[in-house]
């Protein structure tokens, strides 16, 4: 489901992005934002190219996740038919995305990231109705919406993310991206619905 999600919101972003810079272009075939290893995209091989395929100019890669455990239910009971079954509660998961811009020109690059965050002034949320499938790019069905909230981070914390990622700062910008469910289908338990409770030893309809 992270991959997912995040190719979502990579094909999204670089639609309205090629729409702003390239109108006469289709979206679907021109890539300006794609998925990838930002600590990667300053390196060079040996003929001068940059390794992972990193050749869009807009990267967007995840840098943290947490648990929401505000979000998270105990018990997880479903009725399936005329049977209950128990899986284990859904994990819910907030993930730190990174928007990063790697061009030669540095006001090219600037406008990028404008147009990114342009984007989610536009859209704050993804969810199924405003985002159809895509080239067969289909938002998880198990993701009800992908919110979206800006991170602001000090000089400190911006130098300490990239001494992680072991590059030179780009452009870029941090957005937190509420809530991906992860869960296994697999069912832990299959019971009968308690249809009487028994009190004082009478039994009673529920």
């Amino acid at each position: 489901m992270i991959d997912n999600a995040l190719k979502i919101i990579a094909n999204e972003v670089n639609k309205y992005v090629v729409r702003k810079l390239d109108p006469d272009r289709d979206p679907s075939s021109t890539k300006r934002i794609a998925t990838g290893n930002v600590a990667k995209a300053q390196d060079a091989d040996a003929g001068g190219a940059r390794p992972d395929a990193l050749t869009t100019p807009g990267i967007l890669t995840l840098v943290n996740l947490e648990e929401e455990r505000l979000a998270k239910s105990v018990n997880n009971y479903v009725r399936v038919g005329d049977k209950v079954e128990y899986r284990n509660p859904k994990v819910y998961l907030n993930l730190y995305c990174l928007f990063a811009v790697n061009h030669s020109s540095y006001d090219t690059a600037l406008q990028y990231l404008s147009l990114i965050i342009q984007f989610f002034q536009y859209r704050p949320f993804i969810d199924h109705k405003n985002t159809p499938p895509d080239n067969g790019l289909v938002l998880d069905r198990k993701v009800d919406k992908l919110i979206f909230d800006m991170v602001s981070l000090n000089s400190e914390q911006v130098n300490h993310l990239w001494a992680i990622l072991g590059g030179k700062y780009l452009p870029s910008v941090l957005y937190k991206v509420r809530m991906v469910t992860i869960e296994d289908d697999a069912i832990d338990m299959i019971g009968d619905p308690i249809t009487q409770l028994a009190m004082q030893g009478q039994a009673v309809e529920k």
